[in-house]
């Protein structure tokens, strides 16, 4: 127990620091990063220091669950909801279909805003644009740097159809087109919205950053994993190529990181901010749609199934408001409990959020407090026709996805050539700007005292090297090294024949089913499923629209159902009459001998493109989009 004069000190640091304004809120997302791919998780492949230093400094939150996909991770960390109540629990929204997440759903942003917040979105956004009502400076951002759709080249800024030819510029500022971009890496883009941003911001009022990376998610299918060339030759010592382009990818991201943390500190904003770091679901190893060579090791499963590799996740929270920092936190949370635990961090009244999901974790966080949280909805798909549910350590399984995303996959990166430098960790970015933080806040609290103070007794502590190596060890998961094709019949696990049961806490990489062992525990399982199957809404999904294709729209992405929007597109495509006077006659030779080209290899392109339509449009226009078992199945045809 602190001293009484210490003690207080403490209190009245923290009552000033509330007093003064709200804290500002700093939500940076990765984007299909896998579980072995930050270092503070054990793994020496790919030294992530900035990240490392946030962790260590803060929280881990070694039991943070996110949705399988991009598209209901993102909802249901604005909404506070899980998406079987959204109707956003069914695939992701792929790049033509007419849908989005509920216009009448209030999310984070638009709450905060209320609060006096100022809000900006950077990166991606992945939650509807057909309309732009759908789009974020329409629901509750001030402002908006980045791209709509799920994915896209980290360089070209285009975006390809997941299924389709269909292929686009989507990069905006806001609602207009932002051609700048084009060439510039998306990472470093995106970093510096967020410094500029930072540097700019009027400090009299709170801040909330939505800052959804790119990174470290697979470009299109021509080039799936891009890193600058100076950025790949660091990590010549990893083997496969693909692979060596992805830490390069994570790296870029984990720098991005240290310059967010030290121009926030520049600003004198880190002592009073929350910095809050996720990814939306974990990578895809192989095989399946887009492979970005993450690694969930030593988790089962890929991105979209209900395996722990997919929805175990790779989290962390930092900030001067946590009372019992550096430590690792194992209590079950969920991205759901994301909206009132700001809340509560922030003092806002948590009643106005009487229709979410989400349990507040705050005190959990902040003081190692217990968790409200018993139970765990992994996700309902009734079109895949998959549940996962989870009470207390015990995991159900009913169905899953394609059988390749149902594995062990991924680097271990515990080869004897990489070791981990926690110095680096010391040295870095993040580390330097909060331990400024800590020395300022040390420095108050003794002259508050008026004497001299032990450094044992001050509030906040330097991280150490000692206290790095205990917090890397706690935060590391291990499981036997077991083959699961060993394994005796009655603990394998056949989710599409009979449903399946795991002790996560003991048995964290799903090796051992246990439900022919354990049948009561199934059954209470099942009838709690059933319980929440009554509350499902049906699926947003809408099948997709031609009218979508950027061919139609001067090769972009656009919202092509909104009137208004359509109209602003085509007047921004007429020409001045001032312009066509000053043509000269052999410029305008050229432009003719130029256009005519350019609409036959546009023909040719649409006519192939219309070809491709006609031969699916049975299939695509009376049927939601294709399953990702149906996308699995076709690949696997295509690689046979």
């Amino acid at each position: 127990m602190l001293p009484l004069p210490i003690a207080c000190v403490i209190v009245f640091c923290s009552s000033v620091l509330a007093a003064s304004s709200k804290p500002h809120i700093i939500v940076i997302v990765a984007d299909d990063l896998g579980w072995n791919d930050v270092s503070f998780h054990g793994s020496d492949q790919i030294p992530t220091p900035n990240i490392d230093a946030l962790a260590y400094n803060g929280v881990v939150l070694n039991n943070h669950y996110v949705q399988p996909l991009c598209t209901p991770s993102r909802a249901a960390f604005l909404t506070g909801k899980y998406p079987i109540h959204t109707g956003m629990q069914h695939l992701v929204i792929l790049e033509s279909e007419p849908w989005g997440l509920g216009l009448e759903e209030k999310i984070l942003p638009q709450r905060l805003k209320d609060h006096g917040y100022t809000t900006h979105a950077i990166g991606k956004w992945h939650l509807g644009f057909f309309k732009k009502e759908y789009t974020p400076t329409f629901r509750g951002f001030d402002s908006h740097y980045g791209y709509w759709q799920g994915l896209q080249d980290y360089y070209t800024h285009m975006a390809h159809g997941t299924l389709t030819e269909e292929l686009g510029y989507d990069f905006r500022r806001d609602m207009e087109i932002d051609w700048s971009a084009r060439g510039k890496y998306s990472t470093n883009l995106f970093t510096d919205e967020a410094v500029n941003l930072i540097h700019r911001h009027n400090t009299s009022k709170p801040m909330f950053m939505y800052l959804a990376h790119l990174a470290v998610h697979s470009g299109n299918a021509d080039n799936l994993v891009q890193a600058p060339d100076e950025e790949v030759a660091k990590f010549s010592n990893i083997d496969d190529p693909q692979r060596r382009v992805y830490a390069a990818m994570m790296s870029m991201m984990d720098q991005s990181v240290g310059k967010v943390v030290t121009a926030l500190r520049q600003k004198e904003m880190l002592e009073n901010s929350i910095i809050i770091f996720f990814s939306d679901n974990g990578a895809v190893t192989k095989g399946a749609h887009h492979p970005n060579f993450g690694s969930n090791y030593p988790l089962r499963g890929l991105k979209n199934s209900p395996w722990e590799g997919a929805t175990r996740c790779v989290a962390a929270v930092w900030s001067p408001l946590i009372k019992k920092p550096q430590r690792v936190d194992t209590h079950v949370m969920h991205v759901t409990d994301w909206v009132p635990t700001i809340y509560s961090a922030i003092g806002l009244n948590l009643t106005e959020l009487r229709d979410v999901d989400g349990h507040d974790m705050w005190k959990t966080i902040s003081e190692d407090a217990d968790s409200s949280r018993t139970d765990l909805l992994y996700n309902i798909d009734p079109v895949v026709n998959y549940a996962a549910i989870r009470r207390g350590d015990w995991k159900y399984i009913d169905g899953t996805t394609p059988a390749k995303e149902d594995l062990w996959y991924g680097s271990s990166g515990k080869d004897k050539e990489y070791g981990y430098d926690q110095r680096l960790v010391l040295n870095s970015e993040t580390a330097v700007a909060i331990a400024g933080v800590i020395t300022s806040m040390q420095i108050k609290e003794k002259e508050l005292l008026g004497k001299a103070t032990n450094k044992s007794d001050f509030s906040k502590q330097l991280l150490k090297l000692e206290t790095i190596s205990e917090l890397r060890k706690s935060a590391t998961v291990t499981c036997p090294e077991l083959n699961p094709e060993e394994l005796h019949d009655n603990t394998k696990c056949k989710p599409l024949e009979s449903p399946c049961l795991f002790n996560v806490k003991d048995d964290p990489c799903e090796m051992v089913n246990l439900a022919k062992t354990r049948p009561m525990i199934l059954m209470n399982l099942e009838e709690q499923l059933m319980r929440v199957k009554k509350t499902m809404i049906n699926i947003r999904n809408t099948p997709r629209d031609l009218l979508a294709d950027p061919l139609n729209w001067n090769d972009t992405w656009i919202p092509w159902q909104d009137d208004e929007e359509v109209k602003k597109f085509k007047l921004s495509l007429q020409t001045p009459q001032s312009s066509i006077a000053v043509i000269l006659i052999g410029s305008a030779c050229a432009a003719f001998v130029l256009t005519l080209t350019g609409i036959i290899i546009h023909s040719v392109r649409k006519s192939n493109v219309l070809k491709k339509q006609s031969r699916s449009a049975n299939e695509t226009d009376k049927i939601p989009s294709k399953s990702m078992r149906e996308i699995e199945e076709q690949r696997s045809d295509e690689e046979d």
